[in-house]
Parts: structure tokens; C-alpha cells; sequence
């Protein structure tokens, strides 16, 4: 299947690993050029250089930034530089790192405050940076997509996790209702809900589990799998799937969806 991402210019936020770098590969190999972030220069500057790498990706396909998601000034840079760099921008796929783990009554209102910059304002600073140039992207080419890694937190919260429960769902308000507001431009908005998943963030998680209970790995990844219709924990490049085809030219008529990755942990019915 043709996604119509050939010379579409995305930009990924928070890709030196995990969800975002899994992301940035499945673009990239659809044919996007891609901008891909992370705070840390010399992370970033390897995951570009391997997915440079990867069959059909050239180099001239990837540009590595630094960028600290919740520094606006910083954003603002990145974006043009993106523009600068690929001459427009189509795709916009925003995310962060997650929270500390705890439960709501364990955690400090600066926790909080630190949760919804790192997930929230970070998403929007994000959209607020790259809109103009998605309406441009939605006038000439009828290609502008916005989609924003959430979790399934969003909709069954994990208890905890109450960090992240909070963050993940003001995420979810402000994509319904950026949805809405840009939909007549021709921008789409989606966010993507990843469930237990194979990333550094699950191996942390895991660490303070083990610590907090003695379960060994096998036990605590059993757990989280028995919670699934599948009973198995997920891959980087299942959450990317979903992401290229919420990017591509395909799904022009979705927006304002929820799309779990979740091998069907949610048990909610909408």
C-alpha cells in the first residue's frame, strides 16, 4: 500500500529512542523526510546516523536536532530549522518521556506541575510552532497531519502512574479540541495510545516495580501481558505502524480519534 509519504516532510519529537525513534524509522522508510529530536546531542545524532543506515533511508532523508521539548524558544528553532532544512512540513508527531511513577496521593503538586510541561504544554508548544506551516503544508499539497503520542493511561488510568493518568489526558482534551479548530484548514489531529510496550521507558518501570514488590522480570511482564486480549507485551515498530498510516495521505478523512496500540488492554467501549 502506497501511504503517499514520498518527499513529505515530518517532524518527530523526542526520537533518539523507543516510541519516537521507532517512529521516525517507519517514516523515513515510507519515504518521508524526517526531523527527529532529543535533548541529548549525542543520542540524537547516532539514531540519525543509523536509521541512515536502513535499506532505502538516505542520508540527505534524516536531520538530527537538539531540542528540549519544554523550552519554547527552542521548539520555535527546531521547527524552522526543519522548514529551512526540507522546504515545508506535513507531518507533526509529538512526544516526551514519561513521567515518575506513583500514585495520585504520592506524588507533590510540583510533580505535577513538572508532568503536565514534560506531556501537555510540551505537546502544545509543539503544535503551536508547526501550525502555520501545516496550513501552508494542507493549502498546496492537501498533506497535513498532526499526531500526538499519548498512552492508554488516557483512557483506563494505571494507579501508578497517576502522573502520567493526569499529563496523558490533557492530552487527549487539547487534541479533540485542536481537532475541531483546525479541521476546516485540512490539518487532521490523532493521538496514538500506546499500551506496555518493549522501550527503556518499560525496562524503568519494571526496575521500580521490582524494587518496590521483589517480583522477578518474568513475573512483572507476565502481569502486564495477562491484562492484554494478546497476551504478550508490544513492539516499537507496532506503535510506528499506526502512526505512518494516521500520517499518511490514506487517512485524510480521520481525525479527532483515539487509536489504541494496546494489544487490547482497554477494556472501555469508547
Amino acid at each position: 500500500m502506497d501511504f503517499g509519504l514520498t518527499d513529505r516532510v515530518a517532524f518527530v519529537a523526542g526520537a533518539s529512542k523507543g516510541l519516537g525513534r521507532a517512529a521516525a524509522r517507519e517514516l523515513a522508510q515510507e519515504g518521508a523526510k524526517v526531523a527527529l529530536c532529543s535533548r541529548d546531542r549525542e543520542r540524537i545524532t547516532a539514531a540519525a546516523r543509523s536509521l541512515s543506515d536502513e535499506d532505502n533511508i538516505t542520508e540527505d532523508q534524516v536531520l538530527p536536532l537538539v531540542c528540549d521539548v519544554t523550552d519554547e524558544a527552542a521548539v520555535d528553532a527546531a521547527i524552522e530549522e526543519t522548514v529551512d532544512t526540507f522546504g515545508a512540513l506535513h507531518v507533526l508527531v509529538t512526544n516526551a518521556g514519561g513521567p515518575p511513577s506513583g500514585r495520585a496521593t504520592d506524588v507533590s503538586r510540583d510533580e505535577y506541575r513538572e508532568a503536565l510541561e514534560l506531556n501537555l504544554m510540551s505537546t502544545v508548544t509543539l503544535c503551536d510552532a508547526a501550525l502555520p506551516h501545516l496550513r501552508t503544508a494542507a493549502a498546496t499539497d492537501d498533506h497535513a497531519r498532526i499526531i500526538m503520542t499519548t498512552s492508554v493511561s488516557a483512557k483506563q488510568p494505571i494507579p501508578s502512574l497517576a502522573l502520567s493518568n493526569t499529563a496523558r489526558a490533557g492530552v487527549q482534551g487539547y487534541a479533540k479540541s485542536l481537532a475541531a479548530d483546525v479541521g476546516a484548514s485540512g490539518i487532521t489531529v490523532n493521538t496514538v495510545l500506546p499500551g506496555y510496550t518493549r522501550t527503556d521507558r518499560l525496562e524503568d518501570l519494571a526496575d521500580e516495580i521490582q524494587e518496590r514488590t521483589g517480583q522477578s522480570r518474568d513475573e512483572i511482564e507476565s502481569d502486564w501481558a495477562d491484562q492484554n486480549a494478546l497476551p504478550r507485551i508490544g513492539e516499537p515498530e507496532e506503535f510506528a505502524a499506526a502512526v505512518a498510516f494516521l500520517a499518511s495521505a490514506r487517512a485524510g478523512y480521520v481525525t479527532g480519534t483515539a487509536f489504541p496500540v494496546d494489544g487490547g488492554r482497554g477494556k472501555h467501549l469508547l
